[in-house]
């Protein structure tokens, strides 16, 4: 216990005396949220076949992929809420202390808890977008009672707004995490394994670039004896709440 609250500290200085910081999140920030991770034990892809979600096969049998999509997505964690780790990260933008947040995960769970500078690397669950017009639809706006859901406006194919297998990644959120891996003082990883390229490289591009890594995960990962330079081992809400507690106390000097 006393190593795990000399790391949270230390943790905590060095984010004090950032410049400029970057959260990059993965599964783990989620599952206390209900949501679990797609791989691994208790997976998702331990029970559903993860080819339904390859873009070949979404274009040629949507309805039997909207299916497992809906089931997945919308029912199953669809109602999930931001927990306490969301929380922090939007309290310590709100702050001043987060530059900006790095997500591989497709929940919306960080927009939810209030963090306004997000970049959805897998993209969003909570948008729809049309294979033929590009329209983009909020999915609380599309009944999806009617599968597979067509575009009001030209009724093509709908689609999640998130990576298929088989699909590159949005050029956005690609050329903002290579820009917070080149510019960040302090990478913060929490609840990702460094398992899913090209997701697993922008941590060891930051940390050649000479940023400090926290790394908050459960257990070690790819990156704990590679890159890590603080590790908080434990759920990622205890940990966060702890960092709080010590990052956001008036009376810490912050020079």
């Amino acid at each position: 216990m006393k190593k795990k609250n000399n790391n949270i500290h230390r943790a905590a200085d060095v984010i004090l005396k950032s410049n400029f910081t970057t959260a990059y999140t993965g599964a783990g920030i989620s599952v206390e949220s209900g949501i679990p991770p797609f791989r691994g034990e208790g997976g998702l892809w331990t029970k559903y076949d993860p080819n339904l979600l390859d873009i070949d096969h979404f274009i040629k049998d949507p309805l039997r992929a909207w299916k497992l999509i809906k089931e997945i997505f919308y029912n199953y964690f669809g109602s999930a809420k931001p927990n306490k780790a969301h929380l922090v990260l939007a309290d310590m933008e709100q702050r001043g202390f987060l530059g900006r947040t790095i997500t591989q995960n497709i929940d919306n769970l960080h927009q939810e808890a209030g963090c306004k500078n997000v970049f959805d690397f897998h993209g969003n669950s909570k948008r729809l977008v049309c294979l033929s017009c590009h329209a983009c639809y909020p999915v609380s706006d599309v009944n999806l009672d009617h599968l597979p859901p067509t575009c009001r406006q030209c009724g093509g194919l709908l689609k999640p707004d998130f990576v298929f297998f088989g699909e590159s990644i949005p050029q956005i959120p690609l050329t903002a995490a290579y820009e917070a891996a080149k510019i960040s003082d302090v990478f913060l990883i929490i609840g990702t394994t460094g398992e899913v390229m090209p997701a697993n490289q922008f941590p060891l591009i930051a940390k050649e670039n000479g940023a400090t890594i926290i790394e908050v995960n459960l257990h070690e990962s790819n990156y704990t004896s590679a890159v890590t330079d603080i590790f908080l081992q434990g759920k990622a809400t205890e940990m966060m709440e702890l960092l709080a507690e010590v990052l956001f106390t008036p009376s810490l000097d912050n020079n």
